[in-house]
């Protein structure tokens, strides 16, 4: 995106006409600005956007058929003998004594339908308001019907609230005529503080140099390209600079002429506001002109967020846990039968941190309203290796933001820091750890074990039957012969052996098994933890980004005429 300033500067003609629906949508576009970018950047920073919306619908919808024109000027510079002149009659006050006006005073040319509002809407009180029409004039007021007229106090008045006055009226009003005398046309004041500041209001500035009977006649021309050498320097270029008396109607000609022009085009409203619109454009373009897109957080620094979330969450302590919990269980199935029962008087590993326990376990009621696990607490490094993950996220996603936003961002990335824990501790706890299903092969190796078992227990009570027998003097029992062993010695023996070799040969398969357990526990505990980055600091990363990109394009879209 160029320079929003930049085009601002080239979308300024004095002469171009406002088309009234493209600067709404201009006004629009500041609003949609603000709403963007609410609660991210600083109030102070957006007081003049804030105030041009207001400012802006306010004077939209008033009297667009009335154009308010202020007279501005220093104490002496005879601009309420210009207002009395202009009206042809004695309204505002002139005198010798300083500050002679020090309140605002208003004359309206033609019907106050429309204008009282406006005057209402500036602070004008009634008292000071006046009407110019007559009967006597005939048609000779005609051309600056619609004209509002005001005569501002002095803005180098000692009176602070009188230079408060002006400052408040010099932003609403349509078009300002700045009156200077040959004396202080160059005082610094008018020019730094004033002057300077309208750059961007050069359709809506007229300068006058008032008071110019004073002058010799040589020494006129001389005087005005001086004067005009500073409005150059101010930023004024192509302001209309005319010379004035008020003794003399002649002096008042081209004034009037200005006046009527401006009347007659009802371009002054439009023209000002644009202008205020390109003022604030240009004050915004600092926080967010960049000549290149946010690419949000890289690839690299939400791996590192994630290995991080994984070490504050236990994950690695959780994943061993699954793999001695696997291996527990195992034994408990696979087992020979004889000693299972003293295996399952041993805790279940993932039991002990309040994880899913052996299968057909049933979690307490009570327990299962709130997930929570005794999974051990972070350590400080895991703490601090959490901090940095998040501040490396928010760097590089603000990498190429201008300087209001990177803070922005890092707060963002941060704001729900302090939900993290129990939000971790909530994805451990409902995680699916994998070990809710009993494998086929341990239900085979059970069965294999419970089939030798039996075969054990027949072959000892056989002996046992047997030896019963012989100690009563009982007929003894038949015992078959399988080679040189009786088959109640071989069914007890082999039963015995075979549970052991069974158990033998399954320790190795359940140690890699369980080692494949943990790594896929290990895998969805990364994806759990990795959600929960996801929603607690990424999305209100990417929430704010967006929102940067939004108030860029409605700023793009301001700064269009």
């Amino acid at each position: 995106m160029t320079n929003i300033a930049g085009r601002v500067r080239e979308a300024f003609r004095g002469d171009q006409r406002i088309d009234p629906d493209a600067l709404i949508a201009r006004v629009d576009a500041v609003r949609r600005f603000l709403t963007a970018v609410d609660g991210l950047l600083p109030d102070a920073d957006l007081v003049p956007a804030h105030t041009l919306v207001e400012r802006a619908g306010t004077r939209l919808a008033l009297s667009r058929d009335h154009t308010v024109v202020a007279l501005a000027g220093a104490t002496g510079s005879g601009k309420s003998s210009l207002f009395n002149a202009l009206a042809q009659l004695e309204l505002s006050p002139v005198g010798v004594r300083r500050p002679t006006t020090g309140v605002t005073h208003a004359c309206v040319w033609g019907p106050l339908e429309g204008a009282n509002r406006l005057l209402d809407w500036t602070g004008v009180l009634p008292r000071h308001r006046f009407v110019r029409e007559s009967a006597l004039d005939g048609d000779d007021e005609t051309a600056l019907h619609g004209l509002i007229l005001l005569d501002l106090p002095d803005f180098d008045s000692v009176q602070r609230s009188h230079r408060l006055e002006v400052d408040r009226l010099l932003g609403l009003v349509d078009q300002v005529v700045w009156v200077v005398d040959p004396q202080k046309y160059a005082d610094r004041v008018i020019h730094d503080s004033y002057l300077r500041e309208f750059h961007r209001h050069r359709d809506v500035t007229l300068v006058v140099l008032n008071q110019a009977d004073r002058l010799p006649q040589a020494e006129l021309p001389r005087v005005l390209d001086d004067l005009r050498r500073l409005l150059d320097s101010d930023g004024l270029t192509g302001v209309p600079l005319l010379a004035t008396t008020a003794i003399d109607p002649a002096g008042m000609v081209g004034l009037r002429k200005a006046l009527e022009r401006t009347v007659a085009e009802r371009q002054a409203a439009l023209r000002r506001l644009a202008g205020d619109v390109d003022s604030v454009v240009a004050g915004l373009d600092e926080l967010v002109g960049s000549a290149r897109r946010p690419a949000g957080p890289d690839d690299a620094a939400v791996a590192g967020l994630n290995r991080a979330l994984a070490g504050a969450a236990g994950v690695p302590a959780v994943a061993e846990a699954v793999e001695q919990a696997y291996r527990h269980r195992a034994g408990a199935a696979t087992g020979w039968p004889v000693v299972r029962g003293w295996r399952r008087l041993r805790p279940d590993p993932l039991r002990r941190l309040h994880l899913p326990g052996p299968t057909g376990d049933q979690a307490d009621p009570a327990e299962s309203l709130v997930a929570a696990t005794s999974v051990p607490d972070p350590t400080a490094a895991q703490r601090s290796a959490l901090g940095l993950a998040i501040r490396a996220v928010a760097d590089r996603a603000a990498a190429h933001l201008p300087a209001a936003w990177p803070s922005v961002v890092t707060a963002a990335a941060r704001s729900r820091l302090n939900d993290l824990p129990d939000a971790l501790d909530r994805a451990i706890a409902t995680a699916d750890l994998g070990l809710d299903r009993r494998p086929l092969w341990w239900r085979v190796v059970g069965a294999v074990q419970w089939l030798v078992t039996l075969a054990a227990v027949v072959g000892l009570g056989w002996l046992v039957l047997g030896y019963a027998l012989r100690v009563l003097g009982l007929p003894a029992l038949d015992n078959p012969m399988v080679g040189q062993v009786p088959l109640p010695t071989l069914l007890l023996l082999g039963g015995l052996l075979a549970g052991l070799l069974v158990a033998a040969l399954t320790r190795p398969v359940t140690r890699w098994a369980a080692r494949r357990a943990r790594g896929r526990a290990q895998q969805r505990l990364t994806v759990k933890v990795a959600d929960v980055g996801h929603e607690y600091v990424l999305v209100p990363v990417r929430t704010v980004l967006a929102s940067y990109e939004q108030a860029r394009e409605a700023l793009g879209d301001a700064a269009h005429r």
